[in-house]
């Protein structure tokens, strides 16, 4: 090829490109003709500081070499497709998740819970063991060989007895199991009043997030459409580049954002899920668009007084307090002795002609408390 034809080759390629309205890549001129680039493109090309200004307006001074460059961004991912119905059938078909629902599944899921409630059920069948009288005792006796004798009469000896506690003792054994059993009914309102709570907390943040997801797609969206606006304008000489810059920074600030949420979401889900005993990435339905009316508190004073009267953990505590007076007062009445009462039929009387009214019998038999290291030591450790 000539040096003729090859700058002639060389004017031509120039004018295309030097042309009003080129966006080709080896140019930088805003683009009013149809070689611009299309608008679907996702990321803007770099300013540079040999760009004119739009509207012949100035450009700021520029060092040797420095370059704009345009803030890039991704968009936004897709929404995580919802999970299929798990196999435990909790929320089969069901559109909105539900509080009062929740916190009922909550409950009769919750191990430790139900192992409280058998717990305190087992202490409430202390009370009539405590009260309950030592059981009787029977007794029989025999002599064989008076049985086949021809010169005495049959010997035996049957009877009975049955102890008795000092005046006082048994109903001071029911005080203490009593109360005890009201102290662990008490521990079971405080577990459920906490495992409520969490659930409320748990809900009203999966509630929270999920709005704010909702509020921010409609925000990227939004912003979306300002960048595009921006980059409209920009491109037909009506705005400077910054706006177009500002876009992409709000846009990128929402993806951000929007990223946050979702991890925020999958946390809010598996906190319910784990509230259920199930795996964290288990179905849950969506939360519901609106919340229950908000009803107006009590005054502080009754609050105060509702706290101190209904407080679940407050009155396990009274309850432990009445049950260790008791065991008090039951190690004070050790110093008391216990009566054992018996009658018994004694036939072993010789001979029978003479003592046949001496035979029936009946008496008592008396502890006698007199170690009062024991005892006193009792009465310290109760105290």
């Amino acid at each position: 090829m000539t040096p003729y034809s090859l700058g002639t080759l060389a004017f031509v390629l120039a004018s295309v490109c030097l042309a009003p309205g080129c966006r080709c890549a080896s140019c930088r001129q805003p683009a009013t003709s149809p070689c611009a680039a299309p608008a679907a493109v996702q990321r803007p090309v770099a300013a540079t500081a040999d760009r004119p200004a739009p509207n012949g307006a100035a450009s700021p001074p520029q060092p040797p070499g420095a370059t704009i460059k345009a803030v890039g961004y991704e968009e936004s991912p897709e929404p995580e497709a919802i999970p299929t119905p798990s196999a435990d059938g909790l929320f089969g078909g069901q559109p909105e998740l539900s509080l009062d629902q929740l916190i009922d599944l909550v409950a009769s899921r919750n191990a430790s819970l139900q192992a409280m409630t058998f717990a305190w059920q087992a202490a409430q069948q202390r009370y009539p063991q405590a009260i309950a009288l030592d059981d009787p005792t029977f007794m029989g006796m025999a002599a064989p060989a008076s049985f086949n004798s021809s010169t005495v009469s049959s010997a035996y000896v049957v009877g009975g007895s049955q102890k008795l506690p000092w005046f006082g003792k048994r109903e001071a054994r029911g005080d203490a199991a009593k109360a005890e059993a009201n102290a662990m009914f008490g521990d079971v309102r405080d577990a459920r009043l906490q495992l409520v709570q969490a659930t409320r907390a748990a809900f009203f943040e999966y509630y929270l997030v999920a709005r704010e997801l909702e509020i921010n797609r409609g925000n990227l969206e939004l912003t979306r459409r300002f960048r595009d606006t921006a980059r409209a304008k920009y491109e037909n000489n009506l705005v400077t580049e910054q706006d177009v810059l500002q876009a992409d920074v709000e846009l990128a600030t929402s993806q951000r954002r929007l990223l946050e949420l979702e991890r925020m979401n999958r946390v809010a889900v598996a906190r319910l899920n784990t509230l259920l005993r199930r795996n964290p990435g288990e179905y849950l339905p969506a939360a519901p668009r609106e919340l229950p009316e908000v009803v107006a508190l009590p005054p502080v004073a009754l609050l105060r007084q509702m706290a101190v009267t209904q407080r679940p953990d407050l009155a396990a505590i009274a309850a432990r307090v009445r049950a260790e007076q008791a065991a008090v007062n039951l190690a004070m009445k050790q110093y008391f002795p216990d009566a054992e009462v018996y009658g018994r039929y004694d036939s072993f009387w010789q001979p029978a002609a003479t003592q046949a009214d001496l035979r029936g019998q009946v008496g008592v038999n008396l502890n006698m408390p007199i170690y009062r290291g024991k005892l006193n030591a009792a009465v310290n450790e109760a105290q």
